[in-house]
Parts: structure tokens; sequence; C-alpha cells
């Protein structure tokens, strides 16, 4: 997907919302415990309930590899199901890949080539050569991670050098010289308020990631007055917030609820462009 097809659908659904599908069957209503694969089954449901809503799709490896083979077999059944039934919407692997160039060539094979991803999220801390192999796919996005919204984002993230630079800052600058604003963008964490100001003065015109909105505390109006941009430049994730807005079998009308919600917030936001 370029980013005029993914501003187009931004525009055209007046949503800039991704769900996240951090799937925990330890989570679930336990009414679907009972079926074949009950991380397909939600994910489905939650997909069906959410699409008109949103305009990308972030599943969490981490959810399913926690299951092993099984896991992931609901995880390529997700994707296959979104790709077939619903092609336009922006599909993202939360995976933050990285390593030395060899092995991140294989990573970028997988979720590039096997599963025919739109992006991946990639740690840069391993610099240049193992993030450039991710960048040889034409159409196909790195989201490297620039300033997390966990607590722990301070001891390294916000670290400063001599001349007063901080760590993320040289991130953004550094990794400019290997992407463009076409195929790469940044992981920006919701709960970092006003920092958004330092980052559009580094990318004044990457698409940011930014998760933490909702169940983390992140304020939508907040990323949008500091972080927006002419051609909205946000991809916004809401992940616990939406797919677990109920535990009980109307979990995804609660869903289709919160992402409408967060959708309608979201047209508020582009009118002021």
């Amino acid at each position: 997907m370029t980013r005029e097809e993914l501003t187009s659908q931004i525009f055209a659904k007046k949503s800039f919302l991704c769900v996240g599908l951090d799937t925990d069957i330890q989570k679930v209503p336990a009414s679907l415990l009972k079926e074949e694969d009950p991380i397909f089954t939600f994910n489905k449901a939650i997909i069906d309930a959410t699409a008109p809503y949103c305009v990308a799709y972030k599943p969490n490896l981490a959810f399913y590899e926690a299951f092993g083979i099984k896991g992931m077999v609901a995880f390529e059944k997700t994707i296959h199901y979104l790709k077939e039934k619903y092609p336009q919407h922006f599909i993202i692997a939360d995976a933050k890949r990285g390593d030395i160039g060899n092995t991140s060539a294989m990573y970028a094979r997988t979720f590039f080539e096997e599963y025919d991803l739109d992006a991946l999220t990639v740690a840069p801390y391993m610099g240049e050569d193992s993030v450039k192999p991710f960048l040889e796919y034409p159409g196909k996005w790195v989201i490297l991670l620039a300033l997390t919204s966990n607590k722990g984002s301070h001891d390294f993230q916000l670290t400063e050098d001599a001349q007063g630079e901080r760590l993320f800052e040289k991130v953004l600058k550094k990794s400019q010289e290997w992407g463009s604003t076409d195929n790469m963008m940044y992981v920006v964490g919701a709960t970092q308020g006003e920092m958004f100001k330092k980052i559009r003065k580094c990318a004044p015109h990457h698409f940011l990631l930014v998760p933490g909105v909702g169940a983390q505390g992140g304020s939508l109006q907040e990323v949008c007055k500091y972080g927006m941009i002419a051609d909205c430049g946000l991809i916004v994730n809401s992940s616990r917030g939406i797919i677990y807005a109920s535990h009980e079998d109307d979990f995804a009308q609660a869903a289709a609820q919160k992402a409408e919600e967060l959708q309608r917030q979201m047209a508020v936001e582009l009118e002021r462009l």
C-alpha cells in the first residue's frame, strides 16, 4: 500500500484508527473456548465488527507465538481473512524484529513475502545494516521504534549525549538516511504528549504509528494537536480498549461501539485540517 492509498483510505473513512489484535486466549469469552480455533474465531468477530471504523489492523506476534503452532495457524488464518475480505485495510505485523543483516533479510522474507503484509515494526538498535533488508521491498513499510509509551523508555530513549541530543532524536535523524516518507514510519507512544513537538521537528513528514490511546491513558486530542500533519500522518492504535471492551458474548458489539467512538473523534480532528 502506497502512502497515497493509505491517505485516501483515511480521508474516505474519516478514520486513522488501527485495531490491535493482541488476542489472549485467557481473556476471550468462555463460550469461544469450545471452538476448534478460539483465537481466530475471536479475531474474525472483532474484524467484522470494527472494519467499518478503522483503516488498519495490527496483530502482535507475541500473542500468537505464545501458543505455538496453534497460535501461528490462527495468525495465518487471520491474515488470510483480512486480505481476502478486507483488502483495503493496512496490515501491520507488530513483531519488532531487527538483527544482523542476513537474519533481518530472513525476517523480511517472512513478513513481506510469505505473509505479504504491508508493514512490520522494526527495532533500530543494531543500526543501518539491520534495518536496510526490510526497506528493499517496494510498497512495504518499516515502522521503526522511536519513542515508546512504556515507563522503561526513559532508561535509554531519553538519555542525552554530550551535545544534549537524546537517543530517540538521534534515531529519527539518522534513520532518515536509510528510508523515506514513502516506506518508513515511526512508533511514538501516545502517552508522550508534548514530546510529539520534538518528534515533528525531527520527522516533520513521516507517518507515525501511535499506540497507547485508550487502555494506556494516551489522549487522542493531544496526539492530534502536536502530531497531525496535512495528510494526517498518524495511525493511532487501540488494542485492549477495543477488543476487550467486553469479556462476555457481546464482545464484538462492544468492540464495534468503542471503535466507532474513536472514529467519530478522529473525524472531528480530520475536519480541522
